[in-house]
């Protein structure tokens, strides 16, 4: 079990020193992409969902 454990960590290890990892320009550019994105699906939940509100209560009155 713990030669097992061992053997994983190293694997780990090895696929870590793969991985390349995002210069500040690119980390920058992507996460103003997500917030920005994450305001436009917010706003336009929140109309569709005021509209959708909006046409029950007409519905039900």
């Amino acid at each position: 079990m713990i030669n097992k454990s061992i053997q994983f960590l190293k694997e780990v290890r090895l696929e870590l020193s793969k991985v390349s990892y995002p210069n500040k320009p690119e980390l920058m550019g992507s996460t103003i992409i997500v917030v920005v994105m994450s305001i436009i699906m917010a706003a336009f939940i929140g109309v569709v969902d005021f509209g959708l509100s909006q046409l029950t209560k007409l519905i039900l009155r």
